[in-house]
């Protein structure tokens, strides 16, 4: 078994690690170049595992002998002996890279050295290492003990066996760990683009409103959050300072932020934590609001459109290699909780279906920003079989 797992930052995402390395069995390392900041991780660690045992999670021996397994690394250089050491440090490249130096240092010849970042590039990261190839992407989700997906980004220099590593090490976390290369956004947040972006267009263009789309994209569609209850959730200036990361790294039309976004975070209304956004919200609670109405006509359009979106750029991101389409679909149930992958989609309403209604809006709206990818344009107007 490799180990022991270090884990470098010990926030939210930190500890998280850290409390499923120890419940895998793994000696724990955790570190925090701030004192205050490595004993609250630890504290959190401990409660946290407390109360999973609490709900039946694991066993409270499970949850005590986990617990003792984690141990405080006050100076970075006690990293030293981890077989893989997780980097949970703020999202800032010069200070990525600085990290990584110091571990390259810290840590043996063969230790792992893996990013947990989601927006910054790996290779990036590593660009100033001595030896790039045993860094790569171990991209968790939030909360790490929730959410199964982990996504092992090959970064242009990582080396075959830092992948297997950090494939082992989470799957003897319970996690499913999928490989994706080093493009914007990985799989998941690269995927899921379209979700708000072609939502907003909607909107934007007076199809529907948010309300009617979120209603559409439940009921019809079966994802447990409508585009617009997500961005409330999550926050509208966070959704929108990843919409501009995006297109600064690659100025796709597709990707292009919507001036909605920029119009909701000039006034303040950020989602659920300002108390106004798409939604009206008191005391954390949204205030109910009638129903809207619905015609068949309607859902058909909003649903049409936006599942054609998505199924178009998880085609995008198979064509420039970033992961197999049966991991795309993966990615996307095990990250975002969608009820079926871009892939999924394609196979439930059909290549001649979603092609009609790209040529549409290209026809209508500009063909840049709805062009079919090349494997789904392969397919052609008799909706032939999904590739692979």
């Amino acid at each position: 078994m490799i180990g022991p797992v270090g884990v470098a930052g010990a926030g939210t995402m930190g500890a998280g690690i850290a409390q499923l390395a120890a419940l895998a069995g793994y000696e724990t390392l955790l570190h925090d170049p701030q004192p205050e900041a490595l004993e609250r991780g630890l504290e959190r660690l401990r409660a946290d595992l407390a109360r999973g045992a609490e709900r039946g999670r694991w066993g409270a021996d499970e949850a005590e002998a986990a617990a003792t397994r984690v141990r405080p690394a006050a100076a970075l250089e006690d990293l030293g002996p981890a077989g893989v050491v997780v980097e949970a440090a703020p999202e800032e490249l010069g200070l990525k890279r600085d990290l990584f130096a110091r571990l390259e240092a810290a840590c043996g010849a063969d230790a792992v050295l893996a990013t947990n970042t989601s927006s910054l590039s790996v290779s990036a990261i590593a660009a100033e290492a001595g030896r790039p190839e045993r860094i790569c992407g171990m991209h968790f989700f939030n909360p790490p003990a929730l959410m199964k997906l982990v996504e092992v980004v090959a970064g242009e220099s990582t080396g075959e066996s830092a992948l297997a590593a950090a494939v082992e090490v989470a799957e003897r976390m319970g996690r499913a760990p999928v490989r994706c290369t080093d493009a914007p956004g990985f799989i998941v947040n690269r995927c899921n683009r379209p979700y708000s972006l072609e939502s907003l267009r909607m909107a934007g263009e007076g199809i529907a409103t948010p309300e009617q789309i979120d209603r559409v994209v439940r009921e019809d569609g079966g994802y447990r959050m409508g585009p617009f209850e997500l961005m409330d959730l999550i926050g509208i200036d966070v959704n929108y300072n990843v919409a501009r990361s995006f297109f600064e790294q690659r100025p796709e039309p597709r990707w292009e932020p919507h001036p909605i976004q920029e119009r909701m975070v000039a006034s303040g209304r950020l989602g659920r934590k300002t108390g106004a956004g798409f939604y009206e919200y008191e005391d954390g609670k949204r205030v109910e609001a009638p129903e809207p109405d619905l015609d068949p006509e309607l859902r058909r359009t909003v649903l049409d459109r936006l599942l054609a979106q998505l199924v178009n750029e998880g085609c995008y991101a198979a064509d420039e290699g970033v992961a197999a389409p049966a991991d795309i679909d993966a990615a996307m149930r095990l990250g975002l909780n969608h009820p079926r992958g871009p892939f999924e989609w394609l196979d439930e309403l059909g290549a001649e279906r979603v092609l009609a209604t790209l040529d549409a809006l290209g026809d209508e709206l500009g063909p840049d920003r709805y062009r079919p990818a090349p494997r789904l344009s392969r397919l052609g107007p008799a909706g032939l079989d999904t590739p692979a």
